[in-house]
């Protein structure tokens, strides 16, 4: 293990080009980033016990932290106060992306320093295969250097190489740099206004073969990246909390790859709880979170990610029909089975790769899919015959399989769970006036069959939805299909299964997923914040917009210093915990903003 102690998650800062991620911690350290893609095995894996950082901090350790994204952008800026001096460090990763090579980029800049300079120190340890293996170097390239293997200080344009692991590392902008031990170290002072650019490039074998003399221009690299993030990211000033929905953007743009998947979050293992085994890899793409992610951006606006949304879940139905997986990676390739590393996990967590949810039915996915379908058609997208085909595609995996048990949103036993059938309804209501004749009839029936069933088995004698046949028990994964018009807001069992998941699932303003036996929700696990963006949701569609405002506000209180969302939200202790940042959150709360503005 490295240099760099854990944090609490609400303090991580995430850095993303679509094509990976890395999270920054609040003194300066990357502690995670897997290279060259989501799924690849991680190079700096601080964050889960591995070996393998890339710090940027002052020297003197006596200062106060703090920092914060540039607006619409994930371009962070981590800034430190010390007695007399301010140092700030600006960091992305370099847009455009390439898949096979990654640009780190890092500007250390001083706002205030006394006489002498403000000290700041470096170390890059870049240590493939979840920290198994080093890399052979860093040696120094440059006009006063002797040989690929020389050592000590790199003189010139400051450049260091490095290769290991089917890597090939390159820094440029340390001409004091030493190396020691396989990493690179460094102090240097800056002058008050002075500013250093550091660029770092992981690219595999042959990404770095094809790389040219002027890919590490920092300048250059700089103008690029801010370019692609004014492009990419829509203003939103007409919603609720523009800055945090302009945010939300940026952050699910930062998870989509070029090849249209979106990863549902920038990391593995982060524990939902401490110590209870509940630590997933969520470095994959869910084609559910990818249609929540979707259906947000569509509400907005016909942007850039509702085409790469379109077009992978397109392929991914296509593809795979009847046999559709609820997961897949960004490329749309097969997820992985489950493995451990030997490594001891994030503190409460594990060292968890890989995920059995790639193997599961999940029946609400295609309902998510049809949903999402109906969101994109009103931008043009059901005028494409494989998007059609898709649709119909999908709807024939209803037929065929509607009646099956299956895992559910919650990825739990194989049940007959109340919300995949919702979901469905849902999908197949909102595309009937979207699609043909016969298909809109063939949906129509579908949709009152499934329906009528789902009806018989498990809506209560009260009126309201229990979680499954044969759990009476309610569940706040059922606000979402009743939100979106699964049933016409006056119908009774509308605001009676509403209220009942308030009165039985809500705690100080949060809202919890199930109970867990006879546990005190709070001590089960955290609140779910997916479950609170979608009350305030189910209140919009109920006509109370009080009610909308104080779920919409409650639930965007839950972030850390960088306002990024994880998967829950420890309401005692006002912590995040699980994978960060989650994708679907920040999905839901974009279309609340949207939604609620109007």
């Amino acid at each position: 293990m490295g240099e760099s102690m854990p944090w609490a998650l609400r303090n991580y800062a995430f850095l993303g080009d679509g094509e990976r991620g890395a999270l920054v911690g609040p003194r300066g350290e990357v502690v995670w980033l897997c290279a060259p893609g989501w799924d690849s095995e991680a190079v700096f894996s601080q964050l889960i016990g591995g070996a393998g950082e890339y710090v940027i901090r002052p020297e003197d350790d006596w200062h106060v932290w703090g920092g914060s994204y540039e607006d619409g952008s994930l371009v962070h800026v981590s800034r430190w106060v010390g007695p007399d001096t301010v140092i700030e460090c600006r960091e992305a990763l370099a847009l455009p992306a390439e898949p096979e090579r990654l640009v780190l980029l890092r500007q250390v800049r001083t706002r205030r320093a006394p006489s002498g300079g403000a000290r700041v120190r470096l170390l890059l340890d870049a240590r493939p295969g979840f920290g198994s293996a080093g890399m052979e170097g860093p040696y120094a390239e440059g006009p006063h250097t002797e040989g690929p293997h020389a050592e000590g200080p790199c003189e010139g344009e400051g450049l260091w190489t490095a290769a290991g692991g089917g890597l090939r590392l390159r820094c440029a902008g340390v001409p004091e740099a030493r190396a020691e031990g396989g990493a690179l170290r460094a102090a240097f002072t800056l002058r008050e206004g002075e500013h250093r650019d550091i660029v770092v490039e992981i690219a595999t074998e042959r990404a770095a073969a094809q790389a040219h003399p002027g890919s590490l221009d920092a300048a250059r690299l700089w103008r690029q990246t801010e370019q692609e993030w004014r492009e990419a990211v829509p203003d939103c000033g007409e919603l609720l909390a523009p800055r945090d929905a302009r945010q939300a953007y940026a952050v699910l743009y930062g998870l989509t790859s070029a090849a249209g998947g979106m990863a549902a979050a920038a990391t593995t293992s982060l524990p939902e709880r401490a110590n209870t085994g509940r630590n997933y890899d969520y470095r994959y793409a869910w084609l559910r979170d990818q249609c929540y992610a979707g259906i947000a951006v569509a509400a907005h606006g016909p942007h850039p990610l509702l085409d790469r949304a379109v077009a992978f879940v397109t392929a991914r139905v296509l593809a795979d029909r009847e046999r559709l997986r609820p997961a897949y990676t960004v490329t749309g390739g097969p997820v992985p089975a489950e493995r451990t590393l030997s490594l001891p996990g994030y503190p409460g967590g594990s060292d968890r790769v890989g995920n059995r949810a790639g193997e599961q039915f999940q029946l609400d996915t295609y309902g998510e899919v049809l949903q999402f379908f109906a969101a994109a058609a009103r931008h043009g997208h059901l005028d494409n015959p494989e998007a059609r085909d898709a649709v119909r595609a999908a709807v024939t995996a209803v037929e065929q399989n509607w009646e099956l048990p299956d895992a559910g949103l919650w990825e739990l036993e194989e049940r007959w769970w109340t919300h995949s059938r919702l979901s469905v309804v849902t999908g197949l209501q909102a595309l009937v006036p979207r699609m043909p004749g016969p298909d809109a009839e063939r949906m129509r029936a579908l949709a009152d069959t499934v329906l009528d069933e789902t009806r018989r088995r498990c809506l209560r004698p009260d009126g309201v939805w229990g979680r499954a046949a044969d759990d009476t028990g309610v569940d706040a994964s059922l606000l979402l299909p009743l939100a979106r018009g699964c049933l016409p807001r006056d119908h009774p069992s509308v605001a009676r299964t509403v209220r009942a998941v308030e009165s039985e699932l809500s705690e100080d303003g949060f809202l919890y997923r199930f109970r867990h036996d006879d546990l005190p929700l709070a001590e089960a696990e955290g609140a779910f914040l997916l479950c609170g963006f979608t009350m305030a949701l189910a209140a919009r569609h109920l006509g109370d917009r009080e009610a909308a405002l104080r779920w919409f506000e409650r639930s965007r209180a839950a972030h850390g210093p960088p306002g990024l969302y994880a998967e829950e939200f420890d309401v005692v202790q006002r912590q995040l915990r699980g994978n960060l940042p989650q994708g679907f959150v920040h999905a839901v709360l974009l279309e609340s903003a949207t939604l609620l503005a109007r």
